[in-house]
């Protein structure tokens, strides 16, 4: 199945301090027909629960049923590559002004905003 970039999936979500993971949302930031059909691995960003601590930049979700999202939830600029065999299942899509509000951010985290 190939995945789509503003596509919400459920993946096992590595953890960085420990050798573990958990089944959480994440969003699609990698496009399919330019990295995630051709490497077989897709760039994922965490989405995490509005009500943890923030991180520079992130981004609230406004749009929480288009993304299949059942709570107020951000993207957390905490990026990370995942063999695309290993997504669970989708969620949903980013509507419209999420994408705008993401692709923003995702400048800014670039430098591409000077």
């Amino acid at each position: 199945m190939g995945f789509e970039r503003w596509q919400v999936v459920r993946v096992p979500f590595p953890f960085t301090d420990r050798a573990a993971s958990k089944i959480r949302p994440a969003l699609v930031l990698s496009a399919a027909d330019s990295f995630n059909n051709l490497a077989g691995h897709v760039v994922l960003g965490m989405l995490t629960s509005a009500g943890h601590a923030p991180w520079p930049l992130d981004c609230p979700i406004g749009d929480l049923a288009a993304a299949g999202l059942p709570v107020p939830t951000v993207l957390r600029m905490k990026l990370f590559t995942l063999d695309a065999r290993l997504i669970r299942a989708p969620l949903g899509q980013l509507a419209m002004p999420d994408r705008t509000r993401v692709a923003g951010a995702l400048a800014q985290l670039w430098g591409e905003d000077k």
